[in-house]
């Protein structure tokens, strides 16, 4: 078990400098979702260099390749996963590797991931000696926007003719350490659905109450009955949240509008109970607007489904982290509010999506932030871990 940790580690090392500079081009042209065309390409540009076929699906964004273990023959396929996508967000760093396309940044660390997989690429080609099976690498694009990327290669049949034993993934995180990992089993991240709201009622002169029915009294009504929805009506175990955002009534001071649309999110951790919100909220929005004689349109665009980390599989991932980084390394982590389309694997495949130390001693950041920056040392941790646990994974009897 020494041996194949030093090896590991030797080829990441190695191959470090290289994936310095592949995060920092990718840093500098980041693509929006469905736009990924050229990162695409230059993924493709870099598995090639380790030598390494690759093939693109989804409109040229998206990249797959396998590294075929040597040893006996084995069905047994491990996905490795990286997301590739930015945010439409203007960055404000001053590095020398700030991005250059305007208005666009890798906010969320897909470049990070990116890099990492590669990584991880090039130590698991030079070590096919010691596994059996298949590793599947997969650039996936549309993290961010419904309906995601992860859904589209599952229903394109990408997956069907594997044997798919497990589906890696991680996600950077500067609340972490760098050096440090976090896991959690069983649900994890929250499942995520946007919510459009339109609130009719009769517009008129503000002066004459008698002649309108105020939208923005309902609207506020609503929001004031939904304020504790969570609290009122989900089960006390599972953590949910409804959150509105936004409120648009395009009135004036003496002009009642005709309508009000209010938008929001709800987030849980059960799909059971995520139904069953539906239909509650619903309920009493067409309530409290019938009261007031008008009435509601309620569109709930559905997004991603709560994560669920496979128990078995992320206990195994975090016994074998701790043997490469140490125990006080590998953290216990609590339920995360924010969603993933990585969930969708999590729904058709045993998946561990693991949370990635990236902090910056005397940075302050947060993920989406357009300070966002990340600690590339990072990279060796990820890559050699994703490394470790695909090879145990295809070596385990």
């Amino acid at each position: 078990m020494n041996n194949i940790i030093q090896e590991i580690n030797n080829l990441a090392n190695e191959y470090y400098p290289q994936a310095i500079k592949i995060r920092r081009h990718l840093h500098q042209y980041p693509e929006l979702s469905g736009h990924e065309q050229k990162t695409a390409q230059y993924i493709s540009e870099q598995l090639a260099l380790i030598g390494i076929k690759s093939s693109k699906m989804l409109d040229n964004t998206a990249v797959v390749a396998e590294i075929n273990g040597t040893q006996d023959k084995s069905a047994s396929t491990i996905v490795l996963r990286a997301d590739m996508d930015a945010l439409p967000i203007e960055e404000k760093n001053t590095f020398d590797f700030i991005s250059k396309n305007k208005g666009v940044m890798h906010a969320c660390g897909h470049d990070m991931h990116m890099a990492n997989i590669l990584t991880a690429a090039y130590v698991l080609w030079h070590l096919k000696n010691n596994f059996s099976g298949k590793i599947l690498l997969v650039f996936q694009p549309s993290e961010e926007m419904f309906p995601g990327g992860a859904i589209r290669l599952i229903q394109s049949g990408l997956f069907d003719k594997y044997q798919i034993k497990a589906v890696l993934g991680c996600h950077v995180t500067p609340e972490i350490p760098t050096g440090q990992i976090g896991l959690k089993c069983g649900n994890y991240m929250a499942s995520t659905d946007e919510l459009y709201i339109t609130i009719k009622g009769k517009g008129g002169h503000a002066a004459i109450p008698s002649m309108f029915i105020n939208p923005l009294l309902i609207t506020s009504e609503i929001l004031l009955a939904l304020e504790h929805f969570c609290e009122e009506f989900a089960p006390k175990d599972i953590p949910s949240v409804l959150t509105f955002g936004r409120i648009v009534g395009d009135g004036k001071t003496n002009v009642v509008p005709e309508s009000v649309k209010i938008e929001g999110t709800l987030r849980t951790f059960n799909e059971e109970w995520r139904q069953e919100a539906y239909k509650k909220l619903i309920e009493i929005c067409n309530n409290i607007a019938a009261i007031r004689n008008g009435s509601v349109e309620v569109f709930i665009d559905k997004g991603y489904p709560v994560l669920i980390n496979n128990e078995k599989l992320t206990q195994q991932c975090a016994n074998w982290a701790k043997q490469f980084i140490g125990d006080e390394n590998v953290l216990s982590l609590d339920y995360r509010m924010t969603a993933e389309d990585f969930a969708h694997y999590s729904h058709h495949y045993p998946a561990v999506f693991f949370r990635l130390g990236t902090q910056i001693e005397g940075l302050q950041t947060n993920l989406h932030a357009a300070n966002f920056n990340a600690n590339e040392e990072a990279l060796k941790t990820g890559a050699t871990l994703m490394s470790f646990f695909a090879i145990n994974l295809l070596t385990e009897k």
